[in-house]
Parts: C-alpha cells; sequence; structure tokens
C-alpha cells in the first residue's frame, strides 16, 4: 500500500504570511517577539539591553529560543509584553 503524497504548502505559507501582516506583526498569545543574528558579544549585550529596558518582572521579557550558528554567530528570539500592568 502506498502512502498518500503530501500537499502542497505554497497556500499555508501565504495564509499565515497574510494574517501575520494583519495584525501588525503581534502574535496571538499578546507578546512582542524580536529575532537578531549577532555576534556573542553583541548578542550579551543585545539582551541585556532589552531586560534593562523592559524587565522581566514588569514585562514577562525571555529570551525565548536560541541557536549557535558556524563563526561563533547567535541567532535568539526575544520576546516580552507590550506595556507593563
Amino acid at each position: 500500500m502506498r502512502t498518500p503524497a503530501r500537499p502542497p504548502l505554497d497556500g499555508l505559507k501565504k495564509r499565515l504570511e497574510r494574517s501575520r501582516t494583519e495584525r501588525g506583526g503581534r502574535s496571538r498569545d499578546g507578546f512582542l517577539r524580536e529575532t537578531f543574528v549577532l555576534s556573542r558579544p553583541e548578542a550579551r549585550a543585545k539582551a541585556q539591553e532589552w531586560f534593562r529596558r523592559w524587565p522581566k518582572q514588569a514585562y514577562w521579557t525571555e529570551i525565548e529560543s536560541w541557536f549557535e550558528r558556524p563563526g561563533d554567530i547567535i541567532e535568539f528570539t526575544i520576546r516580552r509584553l507590550p506595556a507593563a500592568d
């Protein structure tokens, strides 16, 4: 018995891009996210800047994910709430 072929994902990709631009880049969970690709010292400085500017206790600032790329490059996504309560 053959396994059915996977459907093309082009339509899904277009719908996702459209829905993201309609929301102005905000996710459904209310967090603002930004992704950076920087050298290790620059990445550390950028993360420290975010935590100084938007403290974790008030904005729930968090490094959501990070990857170490070749050449000591760090790619990371940081998130925070748009406003403190």
